[in-house]
């Protein structure tokens, strides 16, 4: 078990992360990831590309980092991308409200709650600057705009932003995306990128920070005809902590498989219900520990507006919780969402780009349908409403297809920027016609997991860390599953010796050439080397000592992170059967039954 203290001086001290531009007094909510951490990140954007893009079929892409500004104006983020924040009167310090209520409370999601509500529990619970300690008590809360703002060219320039997160990329290119996928619903794209939210006050280390990676898939189909293969994922196991369990003081989780959380309503959504199987799997894969790994359910102030559902996967960090069965123990941190997102997004692009963001699907047979038309009279309008006539045309036309009862009177009232205009119905030339249609436009919908892999790093470590006794000694170690791990194979000459350091740059060479991530140490006694790899995640060490040179054919000793067991293996079998305990998800047990035991004088309690 772990704590952030603890997580933090490792992720320092073994080159995992460390606070960015240190040597200029560093700027808070930016990181650096070191030698093992970049290593460890690139690991774990693989398996997700291998699981969300690969597997699942789907297509990725690489958008620019920063948009124009049209483009978070359609999307609705200049409006509402906000977070709540507070001034301290005396010090100056800003800070979230919702988190400083969070930690001085049992309120568990108080970025739900509305601003007055916010206000009134800083006063009720006596909250103080965490800075100079000045009551904040009467001070007003504000919406603040997580977005950081440039110009795109030369002096002032055309407004842009840095994007918060991957998903405007996908949506804004999606016309050409649909051509790719031959205008066949439903189909995925997925990014994995950098992100950028101005956080008022970034804490937690790599949890929350102001520069990010994501990986996200956009799921997009047909509402009425699309269904997920849930065959795939019915038997997996979730633990579900849903909305009315939350809002009960006794509530409790939902233990539920995928398909028994459809067939009972718990998720409302089939498709979300599919992607938080194939997380779980996919979580399971890579190492998260399942006993401290939860979904949670957005509460309805959470959810956002156009959101029909939403689930967070969410990871316990601390190891302090002595009961994680308890939803209110422990320290949980969110890693991933799991939104429908309905048409939202294609529709409002849609509203403010000139392009199509529909998909034309066509029937297997032409078909005769009814559709309700306007064909507005402009020599009437014209002369009427001037230069505003296309725009009333337009609004009656959209009207018709919309509502065509409002065309029952003598007159039928549009809004055109903002104000009512009312025409007669005569003018409007509103009819009902038969037309035979090959096909008919469709307005996607998106289905969006999105995952965090800084937080997912983080979480990978905190699950991993242990220790044990080593000859009355302790051992900090990570247990990271070999497909993340940093490093496969770490390998060493037992001590310096010109024998002994050439085979081992020959051994050092040859797994390389197999493809695996190999250390090569000589530094320091050989325990001392054991527990550097131990402590970063490396799954295999490989020592090469005096009978490795002494006998034909050589042999080295291969010993496990986890139990410290060691056995020999001849130097031309090496590289398959280190293969095969990586692919294994690193079991050591084939090679205890394969090959001689190294009777060893560690002692491991």
């Amino acid at each position: 078990m772990s704590d952030a203290r603890a997580i933090t001086e490792l992720a320092k001290r073994r080159g995992f992360f460390f606070g960015a531009n240190e040597s200029y007094g560093g700027v808070a909510g930016f990181y650096t990831f070191g030698p093992e951490g970049a290593a460890l990140k690139r690991n774990v954007e693989a398996a997700w590309r291998d699981r969300f893009t690969v597997r699942e079929g789907n297509d990725e892409i690489e958008a620019p980092t920063i948009m124009p500004e049209p483009v978070f104006e359609a999307s609705g983020h200049l409006d509402g991308f906000d977070d709540m924040l507070v001034e301290c009167g005396e010090c100056g310090e800003s800070h979230r409200a919702d988190h400083l209520v969070e930690d001085a409370s049992d309120v568990e999601e108080a970025e739900s709650l509305p601003i007055p509500e916010v206000e009134e529990l800083v006063a009720e619970y006596e909250i103080a600057c965490p800075s100079c300690g000045a009551a904040l008590a009467g001070r007003s809360i504000e919406e603040f705009n997580l977005m950081f703002a440039t110009a795109i060219g030369p002096g002032s320039g055309q407004p842009g932003y840095l994007r918060p997160e991957t998903a405007q990329g996908i949506f804004v290119e999606f016309p050409r995306l649909k051509e790719y996928a031959r205008n066949k619903l439903p189909f995925g794209v997925t990014q994995i990128g950098r992100a950028y939210r101005n956080e008022i006050s970034p804490r937690k280390g790599i949890v929350r920070t102001r520069e990010f990676t994501q990986a996200e898939l956009e799921q997009f189909v047909d509402p009425d005809d699309d269904e997920p293969p849930l065959d795939r994922v019915a038997d997996v196991s979730l633990r579900l902590y849903p909305a009315d369990e939350q809002e009960d003081p006794d509530g409790e989780y939902v233990e539920a498989t995928v398909a028994e959380a459809v067939e009972e309503g718990i998720v409302a959504s089939d498709w979300v219900a599919y992607y938080l199987g194939v997380a779980r799997e996919w979580y399971d894969r890579i190492g998260v520990d399942g006993d401290r790994f939860r979904f949670r359910q957005h509460l309805p102030g959470e959810r956002a507006h156009y959101a029909a559902d939403c689930w967070d996967a969410e990871s316990e960090v601390s190891g302090a919780a002595g009961d994680l069965a308890d939803p209110t123990a422990g320290d949980w941190i969110e890693i991933a969402g799991f939104a429908y997102r309905g048409d939202y997004d294609l529709s409002k692009h849609a509203e403010h780009a000139d392009d199509d963001f529909t998909v034309f699907e066509q029937y297997d047979e032409p078909r005769t349908v009814e559709r309700a038309v306007a064909d507005p009279d402009m020599s009437v309008l014209g002369p009427e409403f001037g230069g505003r006539a296309g725009d009333v045309a337009d609004a009656l036309r959209a009207l018709a297809e919309r509502d065509p009862s409002a065309f029952d009177g003598d007159e039928v009232t549009v809004e055109v920027d903002g104000e009512a205009v009312t025409v007669d119905s005569a003018v409007a030339n509103f009819r009902i016609e038969e037309r035979t249609e090959a096909g008919e436009h469709v307005t996607p919908h998106v289905v969006e997991p999105s995952f965090g892999v800084d937080r997912t790093v983080y979480t990978l470590i905190a699950h991993g860390y242990d220790h044990d006794l080593i000859d009355g000694e302790e051992r900090t170690y990570l247990s990271l599953s070999p497909e993340v791990a940093p490093t496969d194979v770490a390998v060493f000459p037992l001590v310096s010796d010109g024998a002994l350091e050439t085979l081992a740059a020959d051994v050092v060479a040859d797994l390389r050439a197999a493809g695996l991530s190999v250390a090569h140490d000589d530094s320091g006694n050989i325990g001392r080397r054991y527990r550097r790899q131990d402590e970063v995640g490396t799954p295999l060490s490989v020592t090469v000592d005096h009978e490795s040179v002494e006998e034909t054919p050589a042999t080295v000793t291969v010993r496990d992170r986890d139990t410290t067991a060691q056995v020999r293996v001849p130097v031309d079998e090496l590289a398959t059967e280190l293969e095969r305990v990586l692919e294994s998800g690193g079991s050591f047990d084939a090679l205890l039954a394969d090959y001689d035991r190294v009777e060893t004088d560690v002692t491991r309690t």
